[in-house]
Order: C-alpha cells, then sequence, then structure tokens
C-alpha cells in the first residue's frame, strides 16, 4: 500500500495543496474508458509530481506505468520527488530510466524515463509488455522524440494494444492541434496553483553590453526583493558572461548557479536544490529550467527574453544555432517559476510591444531538426513511408530526403532503402547514426579479428566525447582521447560492455591509429581540404569551415571535422573539433568514396581546352593528371562534365531547339495521355548520357561541341510513335490556305502564335489549333511590310468588326495589295492586285 506524506507548506504556513488532486477522479475515469486522454495543467498544477502517485493509488490499471520526461535532469528529479513522497529510495515502487543511469528494480510501478529511452523501448517491445499507461509529460515542447513516441505510440494502439493507455500532459498545451489529431480523446483542464506575479517590461539599452546590461538589472532586482532569483539567458557563453560580471558584485550570502544541459548532473542538481540557510541565491539557466524543474526557494524571475535554438539546414546538412525571441507561451511559463512557492516578481528585458509580437507557441522542433536518427528508428519500425504514422506534424520531406542519402553512404541502407545488416546494428546501438556507424565499425573488427579491443574502445571513447563534447574547445580531437572526463569514461564503458556482453575496456586499450578511419566512417562528408594554410578549409560538400589561424590544426593539409557550427555572420562553418588526416590512407581504407573524373577546362594562358584526369572526394580535388590525348570515351565524359558544371546555357541552343524543348513541355500539359521525355534544365543536366553523348562522336573541343545541332540530340529522346504525335499535334509548321508553310512559335506561358500576312488568311473564318484542337492558335496578321496589324484569338470577330479601320488604313499605304470588303469570303492571296 503506497504510503502517502504529511502536506508541505508554503512560507506563510498555508498547506501547498496540489490543484491536480481536483482533476484526478476525473483523468482515472477518462484513463478507463478512453485510449487517449489530453490533460492541460498548467506550472504549479502538480502534473508530475502528484497525478502519477495518484493515478498508481487509485487506477485499476494492473502494469507499470511509463512516463516520459524531455530532460535527464528533470527525468531524475521527478522521480526522487515522487520516491520522497512515498518515503522510499529511488529504483523501488518510482525508477528512472535514461542514458547514464538506470535505477529500476522489480517492484518498480512507475518509471520515469528520458525520450530517447522510450523509443528504445519501444523498438525492442512493441507491445510494451506490462505496460498500461504511457504518460508524454511537458508535451508542448514538442521536442523530436516525444512526437515520434507520439506516433509510435497511437501506432501500438491501433495494431497491438488497444488496451494501452496515452496521457499526454503539457502547461500549455495546444488543444485544438492535438484534439484534430485525436478527435476521440478527451481534454481535461486542471487549474494552476500559481501566487501573484507582478510581471513588468525594463528593455534593455541597446548601446551596453548584453552581459553588463543583465547583470545591472539582476542587482538592482536583488536590492529591491528578498528571495532567490532565477535568470533565464540564451546558452552557455552569456550565463558565463553574466556569471563573470556578477561575481564581484554580489554579496557573500548570494550563491551563483550556472544551469544548463551540458553540466553534469550532479553540477545540475547543485543548481536546484535549496541555498543553504541564510543565503540565497541566483540560478542563471537556458531554457532548461521553464518546465518540470521545480528550483527551491525562488520567487524573483529576471527573462532576457531570448533562446538558443538549432535550425538543421537540408541544403547544407549543417546545424545552425540562432537566438530568437521566445514564445508568448514560453514567457509565461518563465515568469510562472516566480509564483510557485508565494508571490514573486518577474523581469522582462525586452518592450511589452515585443512581447505581444512573438508567436503564441514554440515552433516543433521536428519542422528544424536533422531527422537521420528519425528516419532510422521509423525503417527499425518496419515504416518505409513516415505518412503511414499519424503526425501533429509531418517530418519535411526536404529533411527526410537528406536523411536518406547519409543513411546510405554510413552503409545503413541498400540500393533498394532498406536496411542493410550494418543498418540493424545501428538500430541497436541507441546512438545517432552517425555515431552509430563508427560503433559498428569497431564492433566488426572486433567480432573479426579475436576479441581486439582497440578499434573499439577508441570508438566507444569518440562516441562518448561527440556526445557530450568539451566545454573549452581544443579542436584537436587528440587532447580530449587523453582526457580523464568522468562522463566520458563511464559513458565510453557502457557502449563497449553492451557491444561485447559485459566485456569490459580500459584506458590502455584506446589507440589513436584508429581515430582517423572512424572518424571518416561516421563522418564521410566532413571530410576537408586546406585551402591557404591559414585555418580555412573546404569540406566535401564544396562549403567552407574555418579555425583560428593560432590553432595547430589550421596547418593540417586535410582533416575530418565530425563537430561543426554553422555561423550567422560568416558562410564558413566553424570547426570545434576536428582530427589530421592521411589521405593516401583513407583512399586505401575507404575507395567508394573517391571518384575518378576527367573533365575539360578552358586554358586561358594556352587559350585552348585541356583534359584533366582527377581523383575527386566529394567536392574536393585530392590530386589532378593532366591527358595528353585522351581517348574518345575520356573526352565525351569530360565534355559532358564541363557542361554538367557550366549549366545548359553554355550549349548552342538554336531556334529550332528552343522550339522542339517548348513543344516537348507543352505536350506534356496539353497531351497528358501520352508519355513525354521531361525536359527541364535539371532532368537535361542528369541524362546528359541519354540525349547528348549519342551526338558527340567525333567532337573534340567546346568549338566541335557548340556547332552541335541540339534539336536532333533531342529528337533522340523520342520514339517513332511520340514523333508523329507531335508532328501531328503541335507541329513546327502551318499550311495557311495559301499553301506557304508558315512556323508556329510556341512559348512556355502563353498560346503558340502564328504569324502570317493577312492576305495570306482572307477566308480563313476561325483560328487554327493544335494538340487535337485543344488549343486555340493565336493569330498575328501582318502587313505587307511583315509589320504586326492585328492580333487575334477569333479571325472571325476580326473580319466583323476591327478589320474595318486596319483596311481604311492600309488602302492608302498599301494600294497594290488586297484590301477586300469581305474578307471572310474572299479568296486568300499571296500576290499584289496586279498579278491576281
Amino acid at each position: 500500500m503506497l504510503q502517502w506524506p504529511s502536506l508541505k507548506v508554503n512560507p506563510y504556513g498555508e498547506p501547498l495543496l496540489l490543484p491536480i488532486y481536483d482533476v484526478v477522479d476525473s483523468v482515472i475515469t477518462q484513463l478507463e474508458i478512453s485510449k487517449q486522454v489530453l490533460l492541460h495543467a498548467p506550472t504549479g498544477a502538480g502534473k508530475s509530481t502528484g497525478l502519477p502517485l495518484e493515478i498508481l493509488n487509485k487506477s485499476r490499471f494492473n502494469g507499470r506505468i511509463i512516463m516520459l520526461e524531455p530532460r535527464r535532469i528533470a527525468a531524475r528529479s521527478v522521480a526522487e520527488r515522487l520516491a520522497e513522497q512515498l518515503n522510499e529510495p529511488v529504483g523501488r515502487t518510482v525508477g528512472y530510466r535514461m542514458r547514464l543511469e538506470t535505477k529500476v528494480s522489480a517492484h518498480t510501478r512507475l518509471e520515469v524515463v528520458t525520450e530517447g529511452i522510450l523509443n528504445r523501448m519501444l523498438q525492442q517491445d512493441p507491445e510494451l509488455s506490462g505496460v498500461s499507461l504511457v504518460i508524454l509529460d511537458e508535451f508542448h515542447e514538442r521536442s523530436l522524440q516525444a512526437d515520434l513516441a507520439l506516433a509510435l505510440l497511437l501506432d501500438v494502439q491501433e495494431g497491438l494494444r488497444d488496451d494501452l493507455r496515452i496521457l499526454v500532459m503539457s502547461a500549455t498545451l495546444d488543444n485544438q492541434r492535438l484534439s484534430s489529431l485525436l478527435p476521440e480523446a478527451p481534454v481535461v483542464v486542471s487549474e494552476g496553483r500559481s501566487y501573484p506575479v507582478i510581471r513588468s517590461y525594463h528593455p534593455l539599452p541597446a548601446h551596453l553590453p548584453f552581459e553588463q546590461t543583465v547583470a545591472s538589472s539582476v542587482l538592482r532586482l536583488l536590492q529591491q526583493e528578498q528571495g532567490s532569483l532565477l535568470l533565464f539567458l540564451p546558452g552557455v557563453k552569456e550565463i558565463q558572461r553574466v556569471q563573470a560580471c556578477l561575481e564581484d558584485k554580489i554579496g557573500s550570502d548570494t550563491l551563483l548557479c550556472p544551469l544548463y544541459g551540458a553540466l553534469s548532473l550532479t553540477e545540475q542538481r547543485m543548481a536546484i536544490t535549496p541555498a543553504p540557510a541564510g543565503k540565497r541565491k541566483v540560478v542563471l539557466a537556458t531554457n532548461i529550467a521553464e518546465t518540470s524543474l521545480t528550483i527551491e526557494g525562488i520567487r524573483l524571475v529576471v527573462d532576457s527574453g531570448l533562446e538558443r535554438t538549432s535550425r538543421f539546414e537540408p541544403r547544407t546538412g549543417l546545424t545552425r544555432l540562432i537566438t530568437q525571441r521566445v514564445s508568448q507561451a514560453s514567457m509565461v511559463q518563465r515568469a510562472g517559476r516566480a509564483g510557485r512557492l508565494e508571490a514573486g516578481v518577474c523581469w522582462h528585458l525586452f518592450s511589452q510591444e515585443q512581447a505581444e509580437r512573438a508567436a503564441e507557441h514554440s515552433e516543433p522542433e521536428i519542422l528544424h531538426a536533422d531527422l537521420s536518427s528519425l528516419l532510422l528508428s521509423l525503417l527499425q519500425w518496419g515504416c518505409r513511408d513516415s505518412s503511414q504514422l499519424r503526425w501533429l506534424d509531418n517530418p519535411p520531406q526536404a529533411a527526410l530526403t537528406v536523411a536518406r542519402s547519409l543513411l546510405v553512404r554510413l552503409g545503413a541502407l541498400d540500393d533498394k532503402q532498406q536496411l542493410t545488416a550494418r543498418g540493424w546494428q545501428m538500430t541497436e546501438s541507441g546512438c545517432e547514426p552517425r555515431l552509430a556507424a563508427m560503433l559498428c565499425l569497431g564492433k566488426e573488427q572486433y567480432d573479426r579479428q579475436n576479441s581486439d579491443r582497440g578499434m573499439l574502445a577508441t570508438a566507444a571513447k569518440l562516441v562518448a566525447i561527440l556526445e557530450e563534447p568539451p566545454r573549452q574547445r581544443q579542436p584537436d580531437l587528440t587532447h580530449c582521447l587523453t582526457a580523464n572526463q568522468p562522463s566520458w569514461q563511464q559513458r565510453s564503458k557502457q557502449l563497449f560492455r553492451e557491444l561485447t556482453g559485459n566485456t569490459i575496456a580500459s584506458a590502455a586499450d584506446i589507440n589513436v591509429k584508429y581515430i582517423a578511419e572512424l572518424l571518416v566512417q561516421g563522418f564521410p562528408d566532413r571530410i576537408a581540404k586546406n585551402r591557404d594554410n591559414l585555418g580555412r578549409f573546404q569540406l566535401a560538400t564544396g562549403l567552407g569551415a574555418v579555425l583560428e589561424r593560432e590553432e595547430a590544426l589550421s596547418g593540417e593539409t586535410w582533416l575530418v571535422a565530425p563537430l561543426l557550427q554553422q555561423g550567422n555572420k560568416i558562410p564558413d562553418a566553424r570547426i570545434l573539433l576536428a582530427y589530421p588526416l592521411d589521405i593516401e590512407q583513407i583512399i586505401r581504407q575507404y575507395p567508394s568514396l573517391f571518384t575518378e573524373q576527367t573533365a575539360i577546362e578552358w586554358d586561358d594562358n594556352k587559350g585552348t581546352l585541356r583534359a584533366w584526369k582527377r581523383l575527386k572526394c566529394g567536392r574536393l580535388t585530392v590530386r589532378a593528371q593532366p591527358l595528353a590525348k585522351p581517348s574518345e570515351a575520356e573526352l565525351q565524359e569530360a565534355l559532358l562534365n564541363w557542361v554538367r558544371q557550366e549549366g545548359l546555357a553554355a550549349l548552342n541552343w538554336s531556334q529550332e531547339a528552343l522550339q522542339l524543348r517548348i513543344r516537348l513541355q507543352r505536350a506534356q500539359e496539353w497531351l497528358p495521355e501520352t508519355q513525354w521525355p521531361t525536359v527541364d534544365d535539371d532532368t537535361l543536366l542528369t541524362s546528359l548520357e541519354q540525349w547528348l553523348q549519342p551526338v558527340l562522336e567525333g567532337v573534340r573541343d567546346l568549338k566541335g561541341l557548340r556547332q552541335v545541332e541540339l534539336s536532333a540530340a533531342l529528337i533522340g529522346l523520342l520514339d517513332w510513335p511520340q514523333r508523329q504525335i507531335l508532328d501531328n499535334e503541335l507541329p513546327a509548321n502551318y499550311t495557311v490556305p495559301t499553301g506557304s508553310r508558315i512556323g508556329i512559335e510556341y512559348f512556355y506561358d502563353k498560346p503558340p502564335v502564328l504569324s502570317v500576312k493577312m492576305q495570306e488568311m482572307y477566308g480563313e473564318q476561325q483560328n487554327p489549333a493544335v494538340a487535337k484542337g485543344r488549343v486555340p492558335v493565336v493569330v498575328e496578321l501582318l502587313s505587307p511590310a511583315q509589320r504586326p496589324l492585328q492580333i487575334t484569338q477569333d479571325l472571325a470577330a476580326f473580319w466583323q468588326g476591327a478589320y474595318r479601320e486596319v483596311q481604311k488604313e492600309m488602302k492608302g499605304r498599301y494600294p497594290k495589295h488586297l484590301w477586300p470588303d469581305d474578307p471572310a469570303n474572299t479568296a486568300p492571296t499571296r500576290r499584289v492586285k496586279k498579278y491576281m
């Protein structure tokens, strides 16, 4: 039987009755009759620390309850608080699971887990055997893993476990959108327990340094009010700078405590525990402190109104860190931290107008994240098309395409887009795909060479470092490998043990000779070549990357840079961690990363073309060799590469060839019942071998290439029936009543036009038409001097109307030509009146 603690009290001696208790019965009732339930419970309601125990105690669920928390510090903090209420140690009735630490037992009925752990549990046991309820806490944060977890859980409910229950709860729930996704899910609303918070706006002066003005605001509020203070800043750099500004000015009775994700769990706990008697504290935090965590003693909040978030750019394959204004929902959350236990004060360091202009909710992570891990999870789930699952926001196709390409390069996918043997091994590691590929390479050598620990131990240490990069950035990874950071040691041992079945590795097993090979395995697109020995490099993708000029690695010819940060002010990415490469060794180890290309280039000095054979790594040239007399095949390949580089505009497009392209593109639109080749620029550039190469026989230079008649090349894309249909239905010429064959001009964005002397169209009652009569041809009627007189889409109407004005003017100007009173019933002519 669960034991309930005595009620806590606030500083005024009032009992802290959690508002969530008012809706416990309603939540439990709805969970027993509905598959999904949505709970809206504002900050301080007790949804994380009160409701789960009530469900354990009062519901009829026989299985375990899994509660998802978005962050490790929150998961452990919530589990400890729940266990404390039962007067039990963590790991008995209430336990937790996270990446580096697990405390559960056979008696555990409520497990608090982090996001990656829940998705691994689902993959290993899709039925979630023995689990009755999954709670998704703080769902408003809309993390990528939470969205994935919900999609998988809904799939489990539909196909495997109609008795499984899902409770989605949040402080700022987007009920309308969630209700659209889960139309049968009832919504339960709990009133928050929040003491009054006086919110005011204090914009910072733009001409002073940010850290100084923020520190001044903190000091001013500390002088005016009692209690501990929580300061929200966008990132670690700002925390460190503001902390430095405060250290010399703050009293000895006040503790400065940073709080951000990169800190160890021990350091994070120091920030959230109560201040010692007679002291207060200032917690300098990122948005990690917005929800889930209760920081004891806080009644003052200073909100910079900024947050730092990552944006994955599919075009570059890199993640950019941006600083942006927080949403209105986040502002409310931040202010609410001041009113958890008593009345509080919140200063927003921006104007009220800026607050009102801010977005209502934060953008979901799934819309701007690297989706390679998500795609790997979907493939492991057996889902090859993301649309097969139900999402609150569908994963963007552009990011999925980039993710698929990366998984192919890492060896996780085959040509049929199915998981390879290595791909399945990567899914079992629980790591991000690039890191998982490194572990797989180490495991393969371990299995192949009689338990040789060197490569796998090195891979495990590298993964631990890259999962939790060093705070003091030294770009050379060699320094990290020799460091004895406890979390790296713990994580690398854990990875090694999981992959080898409880075998232990030591620091002595790590071998630097494997570093380059392992990093190239996980980051083949991050191979970089020195551009100027001044710290400027070019990546295999073609992007630029930079090191500080003083760094020793800036003089290396080749690097692999696993950790990059896309800059905001400069186009080049900043290299945060790297390792030098022996490129010749990499060529031997990974020949598939390199391609030989023959290229033709214009030599400005000699005024002629030269042929080169180059060994390329992506966009990087490893070595180049001039070709004195290239073969016909090499020359043709080089010419095609030159066209790809310069674009189709570099070719000599005759009017006939341009018109043929337009006719083919309009045929796709006007005659869709026939299959037509695609002839847009991108398609033609990727299919040069199909249409251009067949007409390159005997062409040995640019002059010859530019003499190629491209209409003949394009017509080769058509079979005989297609040619007949094109010539009959979209003809290049039209025979007018006099027998003259006049060219029809086609356009991409308007109807075709026939330009013909007016006299040759006498007697015609209607405009000609193409595409089986579906598209009328615009007729441009010309004077005897070939100048436009009238453009019409209705000849009959023109003869009866506007022709009279044309007749009056033209009779005097061209008296030798025929200008009849009844052109609709006059025979057409090419002659002047004298010869008629």
